[in-house]
This record gives structure tokens, sequence and C-alpha cells, in this order.
């Protein structure tokens, strides 16, 4: 964990969010500037700065934030329609908070390119 990460803040329950699931090795909550109707992230517990950042052991965590993923495109009924996931890498693609984070965006047409948007 890291003192000064917001995301590791909320998993220490430092800071509040809405949590929308929870297990031993994630957590995924609504996040706080929304740019779609459904904007959920979902992060691992064990902090992570950048997706540059994993080694090979935590290789089966990314797996298992897709499993997360789906789960909760199910639970906000997403599934059936569609929705997209996006990792931000670095700054220069927008990643803002540096704990790594995936982006369920869902709940409308997502045709623009969403790139252009704010990142987290």
């Amino acid at each position: 964990m890291s003192d000064d990460c917001i995301f590791c803040k909320i998993i220490n329950r430092e800071l509040d969010a809405d949590i929308v699931y929870e297990d031993e090795h994630s957590i995924a909550f609504k996040d706080i500037n929304p740019v779609a109707p459904v904007h959920i992230l979902v992060a691992p517990k064990k902090h992570i700065p950048t997706l540059q950042d994993m080694d090979k052991e935590d290789e089966p965590l990314i797996g298992h934030l897709h499993g997360v993923i789906n789960e909760v495109a199910r639970a906000f009924k997403l599934d059936t329609k569609g929705y997209r996931v996006v990792i931000n890498c670095g700054s220069d693609a927008g990643q803002i908070v540096f704990h790594l984070h995936l982006h369920l965006l869902g709940g409308r047409p997502l045709l623009q390119n969403l790139a252009q948007g704010r990142g987290a």
C-alpha cells in the first residue's frame, strides 16, 4: 500500500467510495467523475502504480480483474448490450491516479472516442 495513494486509502477505508464489489484481491467502486452512465473502477488491492509496473507474479491478478469486470457488468445489466474496458497506463494515456485500475464503461452507446475525455 502507498500512504499517499487515493485508491489505497479507499481500500483501507480511510476515504469513502461507493463500493459495488469487493473480494480479497480487488475492489470496484463508482467513478466520482463518470464519463458514461455506468463508470466503475476496478482495482487490485495490491498497490501497482501502472500496468507497466506489473511483475510476472501479478499476471494472474490481471485475469482476476477481468473476471470482476464481467461480474460487475452483469450486475449493472451491461452484459447484453455491451461495455468498454479501459486501462490508462501513464500520464500521456490520461492516468491520473497511479494505482492500476480498469474502467468499466457502459449504459449508453460508446461510439465516440472516450480517450479525449477524462481519465483517472
